[in-house]
């Protein structure tokens, strides 16, 4: 009797370790979100304005990311 009782104690404790261990660490950490607030008074030509300098600031950060994947590029073949 003894014997199975810690039989099934034993299977009992790591079924039980496998269904909390499953619920611990498995959420996403908290995603920090910034945004910018624009005043409601804008006119059209601000807004266009600030979606055409958005643009070329997103333009310029591909272009230099693509100028540092060019640069690794070549020196893993001269190496």
């Amino acid at each position: 009797m003894i014997g199975g009782a810690l039989a099934l104690l034993v299977t009992a404790i790591i079924v039980i370790e496998f269904l909390v261990d499953a619920k611990i660490g498995t959420a996403p950490p908290p995603q920090i979100v910034e945004v910018e607030l624009y005043p409601s008074n804008r006119t059209d030509a601000e807004i266009i304005a600030d979606q055409k300098k958005d643009q070329a600031n997103k333009e310029a950060a591909q272009k230099e990311k693509q100028r540092q994947f060019q640069k690794l590029e070549k020196q893993l073949h001269i190496d």
